[in-house]
């Protein structure tokens, strides 16, 4: 019978072959090769040293892929054991920093959980409620339903630029959020002047940055792909809990890494550049600072940015007072030299030319609003949690299927056009055109044929992915699909096993009702945009997975993430072949085994890099 299989060269008794049934003859698998191509790009300068530069730092992007790939044979480089007693500590603090507490919100509290002023989690697809004023409630609630306390390694950390708030601060402010408080760490105070210049009334700032050496402690050289994930899951979160409040949220994407830097007072080490393979504390355990995002009243979408003069104002924080030094965290180090080597060549310049565009609300589509169980928002934010193990019986029926998918869409439904611009909640926090797309193991879902389904979230790629993957793959679609989903069938049997031997062997991604990786158009978009694309791409992936924690909870599953797979496997089993595209994060949806050592723990709504 004809079968998709893994390749001969990965077979062993520990690896049965897995045979998914087509409609046509399969075609033979050859080895991946990755190329390093150096084709010039529309958007990168045609000045031939310019050009150059840019592709060094693309070939320096692909080389840490490649080398930090998984592979049956062997894994990318980590420790060869975790020194527990040197775990670095999951929370970075700024000593001598003024505490500024913030209020707590727990949901079982809280008397208005399922009134007109909390809305319920499906509704905010559909459309957002009135914009709440900046106050200290709602800036409390932001963070409580965000990037509140977690049990993880939590290598990112988040600050807030505001204007003056009532009982927090009695001038504009630069603080860093402290999770386990629950509150803000003032780090300077800034002129009043500054947010309404470049902003509507109402609106302020959050800066992301990731510490690597949090999660390096326990991955290796494969910690920067993690990081950046969880960068993407605190975006989705943020834009979700700013959602609950009537924000809109976007990112300031034409800023470059300097002003970033100088935004979130991250000190940067002189000459940190040319000494990374000698690095110790504390530049080890430095800040990297990833994104800026503007949040903002709902509805607002007429005003623009002026990135030069934006970004002469923020070098001037150059000149302010800036409060307290962080916390080392560990008293030994690895330094995992090439995620730092990377992190540079993926800093982003300064784009003063940068389109700071807010679209319209695109609501998304609906299927089966029925499947959702009437919870609020931020019930199902609260109770987000990452599931242990899967118990390999649970189903979901094939409408709560679609409906799913049609929230992991970027433009939402309805608007008559190709999937592909970022629309909806929360893709239109983002400011790139879809670039990252879902193939799906389901196992089992009620009235869908078990087998490889293929999510595409930007059709303009549809007829490249038909010609890049496998000949006999049928990219049908199936039984009752709504017409503005474009989820295809490739193949049909039983994927069970395959879909744990590439997820690292782990049952987890067998034993849910359907699993998926997360392939992104990858080479083509470093060229045609730049190496500061490689962690946007992981950004992307890290909202996407979030939707999928927050849906699996809103009927009545789980879910969690899976960042250990074996890529080029993955690839093979797709008939993908060079670098067009790559699998960057894989996601597992299901019934859960409950573990009862955590079921009474705090839930934590932000980034999780889990498996």
């Amino acid at each position: 019978m004809p079968s998709l299989h893994l390749p001969s060269r990965f077979s062993s008794p520990s690896f049965p072959l897995i045979n998914l049934t087509t409609t046509k003859r399969p075609i033979s698998t050859t080895a991946i090769t990755m190329s390093l191509s150096s084709s010039p790009s529309p958007s990168i300068s045609n000045n031939p040293k310019e050009h150059k530069d840019t592709e060094n730092l693309i070939a320096q992007v692909l080389k840490y892929h490649n080398q930090t790939k998984h592979f049956f044979t062997n894994y990318a480089r980590g420790p060869h054991g975790l020194d527990w007693a040197n775990q670095p500590n999951p929370f970075r603090r700024y000593v001598s920093s003024p505490l500024l507490s913030l209020l707590h919100f727990p949901v079982e509290n809280n008397q208005d959980s399922t009134s007109v002023s909390a809305p319920l989690y499906h509704s905010l697809f559909n459309s957002l409620p009135s914009p709440k004023p900046i106050s200290k409630s709602s800036i409390s609630q932001l963070f409580y339903d965000s990037l509140a306390f977690s049990g993880n390694l939590h290598p990112t950390e988040a600050y807030i630029i505001s204007p003056a708030v009532d009982s927090v601060c009695d001038s504009a402010f630069v603080a860093h959020y402290a999770p386990k408080e629950h509150s803000l760490e003032l780090r300077a105070k800034i002129p009043d002047t500054f947010l309404p210049s470049f902003f509507p009334s109402n609106a302020f700032l959050i800066g992301v940055s990731s510490i690597f050496w949090r999660e390096a402690w326990k991955y290796g050289e494969r910690a920067f792909r993690y990081c950046n994930h969880d960068v993407g899951h605190a975006i989705a979160a943020i834009s979700l809990a700013a959602a609950e409040l009537g924000w809109d949220v976007k990112l300031l994407d034409g800023l470059g890494s300097k002003e970033l830097e100088r935004l979130m007072g991250l000190g940067i080490y002189q000459g940190f550049e040319s000494r990374i393979s000698q690095l110790k504390f504390p530049e080890i355990e430095f800040e990297h600072p990833d994104c800026v995002l503007v949040v903002f009243p709902n509805g607002v979408n007429d005003f623009k940015v002026d990135y030069k003069e934006l970004s002469l104002a923020i070098m001037e924080f150059g000149n302010l007072e800036w409060i307290g030094n962080p916390n080392s965290l560990s008293k030994k180090h690895v330094c995992w030299d090439v995620i730092y080597t990377t992190a540079e060549a993926v800093k982003k310049p300064l784009k003063i030319d940068d389109r700071f565009l807010v679209d319209k609300f695109q609501s998304s589509g609906v299927c089966s609003e029925g499947s959702y169980k009437g919870f609020s928002a931020r019930e199902i934010i609260r109770k987000r949690r990452s599931a242990v193990d899967m118990d390999g019986v649970t189903k979901i029926e094939r409408d709560t299927f679609y409906q799913i998918m049609l929230h992991c869409l970027p433009s939402g439904c309805g608007s008559g056009e190709k999937q592909k611009r970022q629309l909806a909640l929360p893709f239109r926090a983002l400011s790139w055109d879809a670039e990252v797309h879902a193939v799906l193991f389901v196992h089992r879902v009620v009235g869908l044929p078990k087998g490889l389904y293929f999510l595409v979230r930007n059709e303009d790629h549809l007829d490249e992915l038909k010609k890049s993957t496998r000949a006999e793959f049928k990219w049908e679609k199936p039984e009752g699909c709504p017409d503005d989903l474009p989820l295809y069938e490739l193949a049909r049997g039983d994927c069970q096993q395959i879909a744990k031997q590439l997820s690292c062997h782990q049952d987890i991604a067998s034993d849910g009702c359907f699993s998926l990786g997360m392939v992104a158009h990858f080479e083509p978009t470093l060229h045609s945009k730049g190496a500061w694309m490689y962690p946007r791409l992981f950004w992307e992936t890290g909202v996407l997975g979030q939707v999928l924690y927050l849906e699996a909870h809103a009927v009545g599953i789980s879910a969690t993430g899976i960042g250990c797979f074996f890529d080029d496997p993955v690839h093979e089993n797709l008939g993908l072949r060079g670098s067009s595209f790559q699998s960057l994060y894989h996601f597992t949806v299901g019934g859960p085994v409950l573990d009862k050592r955590i079921m009474n723990l705090p839930a934590y709504p932000g980034p999780s890099t889990d498996a």
